[in-house]
């Protein structure tokens, strides 16, 4: 699937904004923090998304939708196999003395043996309940925020990420840094110590220096915290509501990284984290291809 989606990436530029945004000021230094002002969304000029979507393995949606039935399942099965046998030896005119000698008799005990495995196998599964794990509303503050510096086509890209992680996993929160800057941070944030109703600003460079982020730009590989609560390392994202139940850490190429929030406790699947690097992909060539078109302007 993922192969699959790589020669589409470079399509996703066009998708309807409705929403007010609250752009932050032109890109400063990556050691001061930026700060936001509010304005329209009319600057980024309207359109319509045809790109690929993340797509849910619809066997794995069913069972879980139907767990009790089929932890179920092998109790009917070996119950309707046990029966099967029985009518067939009463039916078929063998002796109902089991002869070790007949090849009836030895399929009969093999038989039996299978129906009770999987009898015994549905009391073991209806035995066994998993832990349900409910998602946790995120604590903290409405925050929509984007570098106002960014050309329309990736300002768009950006928005597109955001509405295709928080619409098809548990992502409540993103921050995306990038060349010493931060370009977006959206979804509900922490509120900042002033208690005025706006969020928690992401001091970059701050963040860049910390152990997280450190560790996976140097390893150029994603990281999933999936419980955040046991990571000591969580006092470095101070941006994300306290009770952030998971975060994945996506390196963007060499000199960024997105950091995402989630409301439940490993939350995001296999299929997510792969769908996560693809978008990091994509996001990491056009901001790194806004870097490259300023310094041929400068030069």
């Amino acid at each position: 699937m993922g192969m699959g989606l790589l020669p589409l990436l470079p399509t996703l530029t066009c998708f309807p904004v409705s929403t007010s945004l609250k752009f932050l000021e032109s890109p400063l230094p990556s050691s001061t923090p930026t700060k936001p002002f509010s304005t329209s969304s009319s600057s980024i000029s309207q359109g319509e998304y045809r790109g690929p979507k993340p797509r849910r393995d619809k066997v794995r949606d069913w069972v879980a939708d139907n767990d009790a039935f089929v932890r179920s399942m092998p109790i009917y099965v070996g119950a309707l196999s046990l029966a099967a046998v029985l009518a067939n030896r009463a039916f078929s005119g063998v002796a109902p003395v089991a002869d070790a000698s007949s090849s009836q008799s030895r399929a009969d005990i093999l038989a039996l043996g299978l129906a009770v495995t999987n009898l015994l196998t549905g009391l073991v599964w209806l035995s066994i309940k998993p832990k349900y794990i409910s998602p946790v509303a995120p604590q903290g503050v409405k925050c929509e925020r984007i570098n106002s510096g960014l050309p329309n086509q990736v300002a768009r890209e950006l928005l597109w990420a955001w509405e295709s992680l928080s619409g098809t996993t548990c992502c409540r929160s993103l921050v995306i840094v990038h060349g010493g800057n931060c370009h977006l941070q959206i979804g509900v944030a922490a509120e900042s110590e002033a208690r005025d109703g706006e969020a928690v600003v992401v001091d970059v460079r701050k963040l860049m220096q910390g152990s997280l982020c450190t560790s996976v730009l140097m390893s150029g590989k994603q990281s999933y915290l999936a419980n955040l609560s046991l990571y000591p390392g969580r006092s470095e994202l101070p941006f994300l509501p306290m009770n952030t139940q998971a975060s994945i850490l996506q390196p963007l190429g060499d000199t960024g990284i997105a950091i995402i929030g989630g409301d439940t406790i490993r939350g995001f699947t296999n299929l997510d984290q792969a769908w996560i690097s693809l978008i990091a992909e994509k996001l990491d060539t056009s901001l790194s291809s806004i870097k490259v078109y300023d310094s041929v302007l400068s030069s």
